[in-house]
């Protein structure tokens, strides 16, 4: 029949955890740049909008400065 050293299909069964040790655990990937800049922006909620605020003031200025130094 079978010899000491070959396992049988019962003892194989009987211990599930060596079958799910061998398999590797799939991970969750590490989360992305823009949900973290996200997380972030959520977190510190005044200094991103004092910082949208500030660009957005810089941006008007440069167009308005841009505007007057190309007028005819």
């Amino acid at each position: 029949m079978t010899s000491p050293t070959e396992s049988s299909p019962e003892t194989q069964s009987s211990n599930p955890s060596a079958a799910e040790e061998a398999a590797p655990v799939a991970a969750e990937p590490p989360p992305s740049y823009v949900k973290l800049a996200m997380r972030n922006m959520v977190k510190k909620r005044a200094q991103s909008l004092f910082h949208f605020g500030l660009t957005a003031t810089g941006l008007l200025a440069l167009l308005i400065g841009l505007s007057y130094l190309t007028r005819s």
